[in-house]
Formats: structure tokens, C-alpha cells, sequence
């Protein structure tokens, strides 16, 4: 791609070999032994610029700001496991988000659901809102209020689920024909399910994003993000954008998170079978108020989950401890497996309190009234031996008891 040029890139093309399988395509979609040395993993191209045929005429590749071979490769891969066309690598999920908003015009409106990630959040009121675009939040969980929430001024609706930090779970298909319907952009947060679960193109969003420091890298040791779209137009916008604005990944952190996706399907199914049985301990714990994980059958929305996530509900539990927030301090500060960290999607297990933590940013009166309370403690649980989580867990509970 040119340096100034807005066109759109090349569409993926799925994987060297068609008709793959989504765990063949984790490990193979956009990588093929390197043409000049037979390097079987994706070659991290350090280069920051690239030799020109003649003046005005790159090749493949020109400045690494503009497109990179590694991060092309990434891009390729997390397309292609989202059943996507276009692909698009950032520094961090952050700023994928702000690449997004800026499609967005002064004066406009989004959507989103009540519930959202608070560095998410924080962009909307304090970025876009400078713009004047402005937030309407809406639980989604009551389709009615979505369509009650859109104006002439609309023109996004932007979703996480599984949501975070309260594991709610909408329905997907039923939102992207409402935004069919009245023309505008739906955007999904897909990074507590990841493509291993689900895959919001194919029940027709616009766009995906991805934080992809979770669960597509799996390894705690990479901050970055992802979008994907099939639309081309909004591909050629967002191609523009990723130029212009310049947050793009190193190749090294590209190479990372290419790495951990080869192992997402396994690492997917590992981190749902383990959470399912601790939050079902859980909710047989004296002191844990209320637990919520969509594949516990006491979830709101259950069924839907079954349904949207057939692979499994993910590997995050949020649960109410007893007695607030003291309790849940105590609780946190007595856990000697789980780590006390921000952060989700690694192999290792670690915990979090929203109120104070993930979700600081976010006023109290806003947190209370959507249900974060200051006794809520999010697990994000890795892929250890069981038991050892859970004896880990239950002794912190009992300490947290006394």
C-alpha cells in the first residue's frame, strides 16, 4: 500500500490449502514456508522500509508503518479465523477501538451495551465525546431498547459478549438485523470469546475487534489488537486510518501473538472446561453471594449462550463474594495461584476487582447501576490442574470469611 494512498488491501485469502478446518487454519492461514530460506514459521521482518523497483513504484511492501510481511501475515490469520476479508493489526486493543471510532463523524451517535469494558468507556467519554460523538448505553439484553436508543444521529452499535465484567451474552444475529435494517455499522468486541467460540461475521456484523493481547496471543507477553471487517468500503476507510494514524504493532509482537494463535482451539476448550466447573463449585461455596458464567445454567441468558457458543462459555467467572469490598481485598490478597493482575486470555490464572481495577474509569453510580458492585471479583481462569485452582480459591474464600 502506498503511503498516502487510501485503497483498500488485497482480500485475504483464507490459507495456502482450501477448505482447512478453523484449528488447520490457526496454524496455517497466511504462512507458507518463507520463498528465499524455507523458514517453516513466519520470517519478523525488522525492516522499516523497503527497496523500490523504480521511483513512485514499490513492490509488495514499501514503509513498515503502511503494511509489514509479518503483520501481514497476522492480519491474514486473524481474518481468516474470523471468516473475514479484510484484516487489520494495532498496538493495543485501545487503539483498534479509537482506529473504529474515527469512522465515526462529529455529531454522530453509537450505541453500546451498558456494560463494557472500562478503557473502552473511557475512550467514549473522553475521546470521541470531544468530537462530539456521543454514547448511548443500553442493555441489550432487552431488545426493545436498542431500537427505542437509535436516532437520526446514529450510526454504530457496538457490542461486547460475552460482556465484561458481567458475562452478559446478546443475541447477535437478532442486533445485526436490527442494524441491517436501518443501515448502520455493528461492531463487536469479540475478545472474551475469540473465533474459537464464535464468529459475529457470519451472523452479520460489520466489524470485529479484538483485543489480542487475550486470548488470540495466550501468553501474557503482548499488548495488541485486531479488527476485522468483510465490508470493503469500511476496509478501504480502515485501511486509510491504520496509515494515517499509525498505531500498528512491531513485527516481533505480530510473530507473538501469530505464535499463541496456533494453539487458541486447544487453549479455548481448556479454559471452558475448567471455568464451567469452578463457577459450578462456586455457586455451592457458603460466602459467594452470586456467580455468573454464561454455561451455568443459572445464567440469564443460558440458552442463548448454548446456542451463540456451542464450543463453550469461555474461561472468565465473575462472582459476588460476602461482605463487599473488604471481603473481597481479603479474598484477593490471601490467593497464592492465581495471580492478582488486570488482564485475561493467558495460559495462567489471575484475578481482578473491577470497581477498583478494570472498570476504575468508570464512575460508581454508573458501575452500581449496571451491577458492578464493590464485592465482585473477576477470575480469569487459565489452564493449571484443576484442583490446584480450586483449592487456591477455596482457601482465599474461607480467609475472606473470617
Amino acid at each position: 500500500m502506498s503511503n498516502d494512498s487510501p485503497q483498500a488491501p488485497t482480500p485475504v485469502v483464507p490459507s495456502g490449502v482450501e477448505g482447512l478446518s478453523f484449528e488447520s487454519s490457526a496454524i496455517h492461514a497466511g504462512q507458507r514456508p518463507d520463498a528465499t530460506l524455507g523458514a517453516v514459521m513466519a520470517p519478523i521482518v525488522l525492516s522499516s522500509t523497503f527497496a523500490q523497483v523504480s521511483p513512485g513504484r514499490p513492490g509488495p511492501f514499501e514503509y513498515s508503518r503502511c503494511g509489514n510481511p509479518t503483520r501481514a501475515a497476522l492480519e491474514t490469520c486473524i481474518a481468516t479465523l474470523e471468516s473475514g476479508r479484510f484484516g487489520f493489526a494495532y498496538s493495543s486493543g485501545c487503539a483498534a477501538v479509537n482506529n473504529v471510532l474515527e469512522l465515526l463523524g462529529p455529531n454522530e451517535q453509537l450505541i453500546c451495551c451498558d456494560d463494557v469494558y472500562g478503557g473502552t468507556f473511557r475512550l467514549f467519554e473522553h475521546v470521541a465525546q470531544q468530537r462530539n460523538v456521543t454514547t448511548a448505553y443500553v442493555d441489550y439484553t432487552h431488545p426493545e431498547r436498542l431500537e427505542q436508543a437509535i436516532t437520526p444521529k446514529t450510526r454504530m452499535v457496538w457490542v461486547e459478549s460475552p460482556t465484561n465484567p458481567l458475562l452478559k451474552v446478546f443475541d447477535l444475529a437478532a442486533i445485526a438485523e436490527v442494524c441491517r435494517q436501518r443501515g448502520l455499522w455493528m461492531v463487536v468486541d469479540n475478545t472474551f470469546a475469540s473465533p474459537a467460540l464464535q464468529r459475529p461475521l457470519e451472523v452479520g456484523a460489520s466489524i470485529v475487534l479484538h483485543s489480542t493481547t487475550k486470548y488470540l496471543n495466550g501468553h501474557s507477553d503482548v499488548i495488541g489488537g485486531a479488527v476485522v471487517t468483510n465490508d470493503e468500503a469500511l476496509a478501504k476507510r480502515i485501511a486509510f486510518l491504520q496509515n494515517a494514524l499509525g498505531s500498528v504493532p512491531s513485527p516481533f509482537d505480530c510473530y507473538l501473538v501469530l505464535r499463541g494463535i496456533k494453539t487458541l482451539p486447544l487453549r479455548m476448550r481448556e479454559h471452558s472446561r475448567i471455568a464451567l466447573e469452578i463457577a459450578t463449585r462456586l455457586e455451592q461455596t457458603p460466602g459467594v453471594r452470586k456467580v455468573l458464567y454464561p454455561g451455568l445454567a443459572s445464567h440469564p441468558q443460558y440458552e442463548l449462550a448454548k446456542r451463540q457458543m456451542p464450543q463453550g462459555a469461555g474461561g472468565v467467572v465473575s462472582f459476588e463474594i460476602e461482605g463487599g469490598e473488604k471481603s473481597a481485598h481479603a479474598f484477593l490478597m490471601a490467593l497464592r495461584l492465581f495471580t492478582l493482575a488486570e488482564s485475561l486470555g493467558g495460559i495462567e490464572s489471575l484475578a481482578e476487582h473491577p470497581a477498583t481495577m478494570t472498570h476504575a474509569s468508570v464512575p460508581k453510580e454508573k458501575r452500581e447501576a449496571v451491577g458492578i458492585s464493590d464485592g465482585m471479583i473477576r477470575l480469569a481462569v487459565g489452564i493449571e490442574n484443576l484442583e490446584d485452582l480450586w483449592k487456591d480459591l477455596a482457601q482465599a474464600i474461607a480467609k475472606a470469611r473470617k
